[in-house]
């Protein structure tokens, strides 16, 4: 077996401070310049929304790949393959089928019918008012999960990387990478942000193709040789079995299945990555940036099967346990063991660079979805001009990064991969039936697109404060007390059928009839694009 690692590691990691700050400094200047030279050319609501629909497929494909690539995919996955092995890996499984769902259901069909967001496609054929409120509660929502596991995070990277384990000090790290997100939102819009997750996303897959390379190098770039170290590990030798984390009783098979439905669904309903779909001139390079995305995002988890089972040859899993940021330290502490501090350096630069693209990625969706549904469409009805408009986006920008931080902070210690799960099955409980029924089912009622939106959010938060995420377990947030009466850490196996179910009902037992024409014309945009480029540029 070749060299585990042990405690002096870890403590050794704390030499390495001033590099790792260095690095991360120097990431953070240089984004920073290219955020306010992109700022220049932000003088519309489409500008600052969706970057003046100036990237190409390939470059938004990209993009998508850097907000997709979270956290989660680095920290949380290598992780989780390293501890739970053939069950961890089903994370990657799952991020990456969901990607046929997203192209083959919604990419191609919404660029055509949307202008900026979500609700815009939802209003196009039903009533402006509810279902704005209704699409702007539910991506509030979803965008928030999601920044909880971003922040917890940062709070594991940094709390590695200083050796930080008092509350107070990840606190404090929680608190600057929210303050450097509401930086990049407030002054780059979607155009910085979006050159921020190309060069991430560069970043990112190029830090971990090196170390994939090297990993396999040590084992003669054989995957049954590196497999069989992993086995040799001291009290790791089923790490190859299924059944480390799910199978074992009815009810983890049961969360197993409710985990697998909220990842291939929960994508095609990310607020944050359907509103990409926007930031490019026609379907046909959103189809386009779908595909890339594919390529680029399987090619990473792919990477994260090799690093997961190094980490766990090369460091063990008693180390990734002990360490401070716990199962999230996996990657880092493998980069740490491989090329010692400069490596280390490079990869916790890159993974604090994917923390912030991420969050800004989420935030301006959010402060869109506000400033655009709530303000401009439902609040000043459809009066408010664009410069009042983007305004509006950037207070709430504001307000969004002020709750995710202290979001982040109580969520702290948690398995990123696991939180973005929960956010996966809010998406696709709150946002995927009202979508599929607008395009394909011309029936649809604004009432079924209220019921499904409101009771598949009701429902999937409601299941997750009554489950062992939030109390009833060592590892739940609120560690004191025990009110799980819902068994299951997942709520997508429940909340996303009713979902479905309330979207049919509702529309079943409405008695009110849409506007047909406005079905057909939908229908015709959404399939052929026609008339879709002047729905966009006004």
């Amino acid at each position: 077996m070749i060299g585990i690692a042990t405690a002096v590691d870890v403590a050794a990691l704390k030499e390495t401070t001033l590099l790792n700050m260095g690095v991360f400094a120097l990431f953070v200047a240089v984004t920073m310049v290219i955020v306010f030279r992109a700022s220049r050319n932000n003088k519309t609501a489409a500008d600052y929304y969706a970057a003046g629909r100036s990237f190409t497929g390939s470059q938004n494909g990209t993009a998508i790949a850097g907000d997709y690539l979270s956290a989660a995919s680095f920290l949380g996955i290598t992780g989780a393959i390293a501890i739970n092995g053939y069950d961890g890996f089903m994370y990657s499984i799952g991020f990456l089928v969901a990607w046929l769902v997203a192209l083959l259901l919604v990419a191609e069909l919404l660029r055509n019918t949307g202008k900026f967001t979500m609700a815009d496609v939802l209003s196009f054929r039903l009533r402006q008012r509810p279902v704005r409120i209704a699409a702007a509660i539910s991506t509030l929502a979803v965008c928030f999960f999601y920044l909880l596991a971003q922040m917890a995070g940062a709070g594991s990277l940094i709390s590695l990387l200083l050796g930080i384990s008092d509350w107070g000090g990840q606190a404090l790290v929680i608190i600057v990478v929210g303050a450097l997100m509401i930086m990049y939102v407030l002054i780059g819009g979607m155009k910085g942000t979006t050159w921020v997750q190309i060069i991430k996303a560069v970043l990112l897959i190029a830090g971990a193709a090196v170390m994939t390379l090297w990993v396999l190098a040590i084992y003669g770039f054989n995957l049954s040789s590196l497999l069989g170290a992993a086995v040799e590990t001291p009290n790791n030798p089923a790490v190859l079995n299924p059944g480390l984390q799910y199978g074992k009783t009815e009810t983890s098979k049961l969360d197993f299945m409710s985990l697998g439905l909220a990842l291939v669904l929960g994508t095609a309903a990310l607020p944050h990555v359907l509103m990409r779909f926007y930031t490019v001139p026609t379907a046909k390079e959103a189809r386009k940036s779908v595909v890339w995305a594919i390529w680029l995002i399987g090619l990473f988890y792919l990477f994260t099967l090799v690093l997961g089972y190094g980490a766990a040859a090369l460091v063990g899993p008693e180390t990734i346990r002990t360490a401070p940021g716990g199962v999230n330290a996996a990657a880092p502490l493998l980069a740490f063991h491989l090329g010692g501090p400069l490596l280390l350096g490079f990869i916790s630069a890159v993974a604090f660079a994917t923390i912030l693209a991420v969050v800004a990625g989420l935030t301006i969706t959010a402060a869109a979805s506000f400033a655009h549904d709530i303000y401009a469409s439902v609040i000043s009805k459809g009066k408010a001009d664009a410069d009042t408009e983007v305004k509006v986006a950037r207070r709430t920008v504001v307000v969004i990064g002020v709750l995710a931080i202290l979001g982040g902070i109580l969520a702290n210690g948690q398995n990123v991969a696991f939180l973005v799960a929960l956010a996966f099955a809010v998406a696709a409980s709150a946002n995927l039936p009202t979508i599929v029924y607008s395009l394909f089912w011309r029936k649809f009622t604004t009432q079924g697109a209220v019921w499904s939106m409101y009771g598949g959010l009701g429902a999937a938060i409601v299941l997750i404060i009554f489950s062992p995420v939030v109390s009833g377990g060592a590892t739940s947030m609120i560690k004191d007390a025990n009110f799980a009466l819902f068994p299951l850490s997942n709520p997508g196996i429940v909340s996303i059928p009713l979902a479905f179910f309330l979207g049919w009902l509702g529309t079943t037992v409405d008695k009110k009839r849409e506007d047909s024409a406005k079905q057909a014309e939908m229908e015709v945009r959404s399939l052929t694009g026609v008339g879709a480029e002047k729905a966009v540029n006004h």
